[in-house]
């Protein structure tokens, strides 16, 4: 898809494909006018037997939707997969937007034919404060423990099943989602939690990672999740080497059923074939304030499974953290420096010999006044690279972790060359 018309010449942002029931598959997607106007427009494959559609024809018809009245001519895009509606059996799709008091919401259109479009009087939600919805998503998961599956984005709401409203905020750059029920007979939406709303609680991912969309595949009975990173390269930097960005590895969405609050994510099983021969270490007794080299040798790609297990009685003996009122916070800590009772433990990957340049991903459990513990996992960049140019954070969130559960991480990495050590954290 390339800018070779006055409605999107300004730039082909982002869209969604559907594939309708009789197998004709349709695009949606935004383009930037000549005066930098938002509009929606129509594009099908141009040749439907090329399994990969690699090119497309856009409709005589576009622009098919242009800014409503009361939406900002630059604040309507990325309009989301359909979805058929059992109330009335025609399509529902829905688009990002703000209002002038700043809120973000979610617009909703009625269409038949993809051609013609009403706007629906109602939204399908809105939260205060949370500035323009970019990439909304909006699709159904199975809360059945034995499901296992992802859901087609029609299947209708009833027993067993909700739907999660994903958006990407513009405001911090992060992509949110919540997880509640969908309405078919006002076409509105409600979160199970309004405290973890949509923008103010969870995210798909605490790193590089924006702009995501899901797609769900009939074959694999999956949904699967992609994301774009934005790096965290210096624009001159970007320029030196020719390119700037890529797309995450794709995931499976799945709700975690044992939680009921949360999604579960995982990289695709195709991953998996790209794994040539591999090592294990096992019984690794990793002292506080220790660093224990692998012997993994040089790769270019690398896929690492670690599990971690905390020495009985340790957990009780831990300290309790610093107050209720300041609680640990990955974004807000001294990263893999801060060492407290129960942390930070995990591994040290993209690192020299000296490390010297070292990216730490590990976890750090903290005893609360109520003595429960909480889990965070988080990675540390502030030694990532000797460069200057680059943006340095450390990143990460509070997970869940069960009773009976084992600390466990998978780690992907794509690189020129490295080593991998272990970190053990703690008072010495």
């Amino acid at each position: 898809m390339v800018p070779d018309h006055w409605y999107d010449i300004n730039g082909v942002w982002t869209g969604s494909a559907t594939q309708l029931p009789d197998g004709r598959i349709v695009m949606l997607y935004t383009g930037s006018t000549e005066d930098g106007a938002q509009v929606q427009l129509l594009a099908e494959p141009a040749d439907p037997s090329d399994p990969l559609l690699r090119r497309w024809a856009k409709s005589e018809a576009n622009p098919v939707l242009v800014p409503p009245p009361g939406i900002g001519l630059t604040d309507f895009r990325d309009p989301t997969t359909a979805w058929l509606n059992p109330a009335d059996k025609a399509w529902r799709i829905t688009i990002g937007s703000k209002n002038q008091e700043h809120a973000g919401l979610a617009l909703v259109y009625r269409t038949e034919d993809f051609l013609h479009y009403d706007l629906l009087p109602t939204l399908l939600h809105v939260v205060q404060g949370t500035g323009m919805w970019e990439c909304v998503d909006f699709y159904p998961v199975s809360t059945e423990p034995a499901a296992g599956v992802g859901l087609d984005t029609s299947t209708a709401p009833g027993a067993g099943v909700k739907h999660v409203l994903k958006t990407s905020l513009d405001d911090d750059r992060n992509d949110y989602y919540a997880i509640g029920t969908y309405d078919p007979a006002t076409d509105r939406w409600a979160p199970d939690d309004a405290a973890i709303d949509v923008g103010i609680g969870l995210r798909y991912d605490y790193g590089k990672f924006y702009a995501s969309k899901t797609f769900y595949d009939p074959v694999g009975r999956r949904r699967v999740l992609w994301g774009w990173i934005g790096e965290s390269d210096s624009e001159r930097a970007d320029i030196l080497k020719g390119w700037a960005s890529l797309q995450s590895i794709p995931r499976t969405v799945l709700m975690d059923t044992k939680t009921g609050s949360n999604l579960l994510q995982w990289p695709v099983v195709e991953v998996e074939n790209l794994r040539m021969r591999g090592k294990r270490f096992d019984g690794l007794d990793l002292q506080p304030g220790s660093v224990v080299p692998l012997g993994v040798g040089r790769a270019t790609q690398l896929d690492i499974e670690a599990v971690f297990q905390v020495q009985a009685g340790a957990a009780a003996a831990g300290g309790v953290a610093a107050g209720a009122e300041a609680p640990y916070n990955c974004s807000a800590s001294a990263g893999a420096a801060g060492r407290g009772s129960l942390g930070p433990f995990g591994l040290l990957v993209l690192a020299d010999d000296g490390l010297s340049e070292q990216t730490a991903v590990y976890f750090y459990l903290v005893k609360g006044a109520d003595g429960k513990l909480s889990t965070h996992f988080c990675q540390d960049a502030f030694r990532s690279s000797k460069a200057n140019d680059l943006v340095k954070a450390v990143y990460g969130s509070l997970v869940p972790v069960l009773d009976g559960e084992d600390l466990s991480v998978r780690i992907l990495l794509i690189i020129p060359s490295w080593r991998a050590l272990l970190r053990a954290g703690g008072h010495a």
